[in-house]
C-alpha cells in the first residue's frame, strides 16, 4: 500500500484547520442561523455549536493520535465499532462534504459574478483541485496566504462596525426564535466549525501525530470560536436580528451601515478569498477519506492510487472534483448546507461513540469520556432539529448507503 509523506507540523496543521473553518460561518451561515434563532438566540446557538465542536475535537484528537492515517472517523469507526459504523462515517463524510464543496463553490460564484455563478463555481473547483494535485506542501502554502488575507478583512469589518457608531448592544436581545430555533441555528452554525476535522483526515501526513494532532485541533478551534463570537456581536449589534436574518451579505451590510460603503468591494473580495480557502481544504479532506475507503474496497479500488511523485491521492481528488461539479450544476446553496450539516453531525456522533471505547486517558485533566457522551448526544440532537428537508435527505442518503453496503457484503 502506498503511503503519504509526513510533512506537516503543528503550525501547518493549525493553518489547515483555520483555512477550512474561516469563511463558512461568517460569510454563509450567520443569516439563516439568525432567522432560525432570532437576535437573542444567535449567540447561545453559536456557543452551543462551539461546545459540541470542542467535544468532537477532543474525541477526534484522541482517535487521530491512536490511528494516524488518512480517513478520519471512517478509520476510527471501523477499528473501534466495526465495519458498518466505519462505512457510515465515511459515507456520511464524503457525501456531506461533497455538498459542502458545492455550496462553497456556488458562494464564490455568487460573490464574483452573480449572473454566471455556476460557471465561476466550476472554475473554482478546477482551480483548487489543480493546487491540491501539486502536493500537500502547496496546499499549506496557499492556505497560509488565504488565512492571512481573510483575517485582515474580518478585522476591518469588526473595526468598522465598532468605530462607525451604529453598534448597539441592546440589539443582542432582540426577540425572535424559540428553544427549538436555537437548536436549529446551532446545527446550521456547526457547519462553520467542522473544518477542524481536516487536521485528522490529514493524519497520515502529520509529523509526530501523537503530539501534533492533540495540540493543533483545539488551537484551531479556539481561535475560530473567538473570531466568530466577535463578528456575531458586531453584525448583530449593527444590523439587528431582522436585518441580519434577511441579509445576503451581512458583513458587506455592516461596513455600509457604518458609513463606509466604499469598503464593500474589499469585503466581497475577502469573502471570495475566505470561501476559496475553505474549498481548498475541503477538497483535500474529502479526497483523503475517499482514498481510505477505496483502500478497503468500500469505494472502487482504483481510487486508492497515490501519485508516485506528488504523493497525493490524485484519482480520488479528481473523482471528488467531478462529483462536485455535477452538484454545482444542479444544486442550491442553502439545501447543500442543511444536508451537509445533517450527515456531518452523524459522522461526529460516530466519532464520539468510537472515542468512548478508548477508556480514560491517565494524566489528562479533561473528563474525556464525559465530553464524548456530551458530543454524541449533542450531535444527534442538533441533527434531528435541522430543517425537515435536510433531515429527510441526510438520513435518507445514509440509509441508502448502508443498504448498499450490506448488500455488497452479502454478495461477497
Amino acid at each position: 500500500m502506498d503511503l503519504l509523506a509526513r510533512r506537516l507540523g503543528v503550525p501547518d496543521a493549525v493553518v489547515i484547520g483555520l483555512g477550512a473553518m474561516l469563511g463558512a460561518g461568517v460569510f454563509v451561515v450567520f443569516a439563516p442561523a439568525a432567522a432560525a434563532a432570532g437576535g437573542a438566540g444567535l449567540l447561545p446557538a453559536l456557543v452551543l455549536a462551539g461546545v459540541i465542536a470542542f467535544c468532537n475535537a477532543t474525541s477526534s484528537a484522541r482517535l487521530a493520535a491512536r490511528y494516524p492515517e488518512s480517513g478520519g472517523t471512517y478509520v476510527y469507526g471501523r477499528e473501534r465499532l466495526g465495519p458498518l459504523a466505519g462505512f457510515l462515517a465515511g459515507w456520511g463524510f464524503v457525501v456531506g462534504k461533497t455538498a459542502s464543496c458545492a455550496a462553497m463553490a456556488l458562494t464564490i460564484g455568487a460573490y464574483l459574478w452573480p449572473g454566471q455563478a455556476r460557471l465561476v463555481a466550476v472554475g473554482a473547483v478546477l482551480a483548487v483541485t489543480a493546487v491540491n494535485l501539486r502536493g500537500i506542501g502547496r496546499t499549506v502554502t496557499a492556505t497560509k496566504v488565504l488565512v492571512g488575507l481573510v483575517l485582515a478583512v474580518l478585522t476591518l469589518v469588526a473595526v468598522a462596525g465598532v468605530a462607525g457608531g451604529g453598534l448597539s448592544l441592546d440589539r443582542l436581545g432582540d426577540p425572535g426564535g424559540s428553544g427549538r430555533g436555537v437548536l436549529t441555528a446551532a446545527g446550521l452554525l456547526f457547519f462553520a466549525f467542522a473544518g477542524y476535522a481536516r487536521i485528522a483526515t490529514l493524519g497520515e501526513e502529520v509529523r509526530d501525530p501523537e503530539r501534533t494532532i492533540p495540540r493543533a485541533v483545539p488551537l484551531a478551534l479556539g481561535a475560530v470560536l473567538a473570531i466568530y463570537l466577535v463578528l456575531a456581536v458586531v453584525t448583530l449589534g449593527v444590523l439587528g436580528a431582522d436585518r441580519l436574518a434577511s441579509s445576503a451579505a451581512p458583513l458587506v451590510d455592516v461596513v455600509t451601515a457604518a458609513g463606509l460603503p466604499g469598503l464593500a468591494w474589499v469585503v466581497r473580495a475577502g469573502a471570495t478569498v475566505a470561501v476559496t480557502g475553505v474549498l481548498l481544504s475541503l477538497v483535500a479532506g474529502v479526497g483523503r477519506t475517499t482514498l481510505a475507503m477505496a483502500r478497503r474496497r468500500d469505494l472502487p479500488g482504483a481510487l486508492a492510487a497515490v501519485h508516485p511523485v506528488r504523493q497525493v491521492p490524485h484519482r480520488a481528488e479528481l473523482a471528488v472534483a467531478t462529483v462536485v461539479i455535477l452538484v454545482v450544476a444542479l444544486g442550491d446553496v442553502r439545501d447543500a448546507i442543511g444536508f451537509s450539516s445533517c450527515t456531518v453531525l452523524v459522522y461526529y456522533a460516530i466519532t464520539n461513540a468510537a472515542a468512548l471505547t478508548l477508556g480514560r486517558d491517565p494524566g489528562r485533566w479533561l473528563p474525556v469520556r464525559a465530553l464524548a457522551v456530551l458530543g454524541l448526544v449533542g450531535c444527534l440532537l442538533l441533527a434531528v432539529n435541522l430543517p425537515l428537508g435536510s433531515v429527510l435527505a441526510g438520513f435518507g442518503v445514509l440509509a441508502v448507503g448502508a443498504a448498499g453496503y450490506l448488500l455488497r457484503q452479502r454478495s461477497r
